[in-house]
C-alpha cells in the first residue's frame, strides 16, 4: 500500500462527508434542525421535502441514525408513532452547515452560472 492509499484512506474529511455528503442527508438535517421543537415525524419531513422519495427518505434517515446524526424514537402505540431529531452530534454540526448555506447564497450565482 502507497502513502497515497493510505492518505486517502485515513482523510478525515473523506471519510466524513461520506457518510451525509450525498443529495438529501444535508437536506433532512437542516429540515429537522429548523422544525418546531427540533422534532418531526416522517410525514412531516416527507411534506418539507416533496421531491424525496418516500423511499429515498427513509434511506437518507436510516444513513444519518447509523451515523449518529439523528435520533429516532419509536413510541409503543397502535399505530406506532416514530419522531426523528437531530443528536448532539448532528447538533454540532449545524453551525457548519448554517455556514455552508450562507456561503451558497453570496456566491450562488458564480458557482450556478455557467
Amino acid at each position: 500500500m502507497t502513502d497515497t492509499d493510505i492518505q486517502y484512506r485515513t482523510c478525515p474529511i473523506r471519510n466524513v462527508l461520506s457518510k451525509f455528503g450525498d443529495k438529501w442527508s444535508l437536506l433532512v438535517l437542516y429540515t429537522l434542525h429548523h422544525a418546531p421543537g427540533g422534532v418531526m415525524r416522517f410525514n412531516q419531513l416527507h411534506r418539507q421535502m416533496s421531491d424525496c422519495s418516500q423511499k429515498m427518505l427513509s434511506q437518507t434517515l436510516k444513513n444519518l441514525q447509523q451515523h449518529h446524526l439523528i435520533n429516532r424514537v419509536l413510541y409503543p402505540e397502535v399505530p406506532p408513532r416514530v419522531e426523528y431529531s437531530l443528536s448532539p452530534i448532528g447538533q454540532s454540526l449545524m453551525p457548519n452547515i448554517d455556514s455552508l448555506i450562507e456561503w451558497a447564497n453570496q456566491h450562488f450565482e458564480a458557482v450556478v452560472t455557467p
